[in-house]
């Protein structure tokens, strides 16, 4: 499915409700990752109803126990289109069989794509459509080319972030759980340049960065993009092992840290609906 104004084209797939690409209508430049399957074959997954892993892929709820493999079962589901305009499109997943086996809840989750000139705005919608409290977590994880322009290398792009950070990044265990202590990272300045041996060792996790926006710059080329992510208290920066991509991942969840006790209830970043409410968080991304 495609939406688009004057300057922007935007593909997604109705599969995850994955974007597959965002193509500036000018310059006919795609930011999004070609997903190469000997890399990483995702573009921009959605996470939910967790993001990142839980130790040893499982949690409790009411006594009863689950297993849920990492970030969740929505990016393999197949989303059915609930509204389409010219510049927007929602897609919306529902529970069934095969979630309430592993996921014992109720809920709608939409997944809005709008565009605003140059601007691309993602909203997950979750509603709690059960008769008990709905327990969960969302996240983005879009993966943007780098480098974005020809004659440019990876290692002539850098983060920006849009104020100065002190803060350390969150490392995972070998079993991909977060560690309590951060390592220290950020250190009075507003950028990290990128360079592949970065993620050597996973994913950067951040919380509670002082930025409420991202952007993917280089002194080589004017083109870019910006991410706002306001109202989205966790961060992840990832690529694979050798993958011409960045991830920048708004996160309202987090993976189970080494001290998890596997307890829903008790798991660090989940959100909670009471019956018929709503919850909704939007991430925002301009092209240049």
């Amino acid at each position: 499915m495609k939406i688009s104004n004057d300057r922007l084209t935007i593909t997604i797939a109705a599969a995850g409700a994955e974007l597959q690409h965002i193509v500036h209508n000018d310059s006919g430049l795609d930011y999004m990752w070609g997903a190469d399957p000997a890399v990483w074959g995702k573009k921009s997954p959605v996470l939910f109803p967790i993001v990142g892993g839980l130790k040893n892929n499982t949690y409790t709820y009411n006594g009863h126990e689950y297993t849920l493999g990492r970030h969740g079962f929505a990016r393999d589901q197949v989303f059915t289109v609930t509204e389409q305009r010219d510049t927007h499109i929602t897609f919306t997943l529902t529970d069934n069989e095969a979630t309430r086996k592993v996921y014992p809840f109720r809920f709608a989750f939409h997944v809005r794509y709008t565009l605003q000139d140059s601007q691309l705005k993602v909203t997950y919608i979750v509603e709690n459509t059960g008769d008990k409290e709905l327990l969960f977590s969302v996240g983005g994880h879009p993966a943007f080319r780098i480098p974005l322009v020809e004659g440019t290398s990876y290692e002539d792009y850098y983060l920006h972030f849009n104020r100065k950070e002190n803060t350390g990044r969150y490392p995972l265990s070998a079993a991909g759980q977060i560690e309590l202590t951060p390592i220290p990272m950020l250190q009075d300045t507003q950028e990290l340049p990128l360079h592949k041996s970065l993620f050597l060792e996973d994913a950067l996790v951040f919380k509670n960065l002082a930025s409420s926006a991202i952007s993917i710059k280089s002194n080589k080329t004017p083109h870019g993009l910006a991410i706002s992510f306001e109202g989205f208290p966790y961060m992840g920066i990832w690529a694979a092992k050798n993958g011409d991509f960045v991830c920048i991942e708004p996160w309202c969840g987090i993976a189970d840290n080494v001290s998890a006790t596997g307890n829903l209830n008790e798991k660090e970043g989940i959100n909670r609906l009471s019956p018929g409410e709503q919850f909704e968080r939007t991430w925002e991304a301009e092209f240049f």
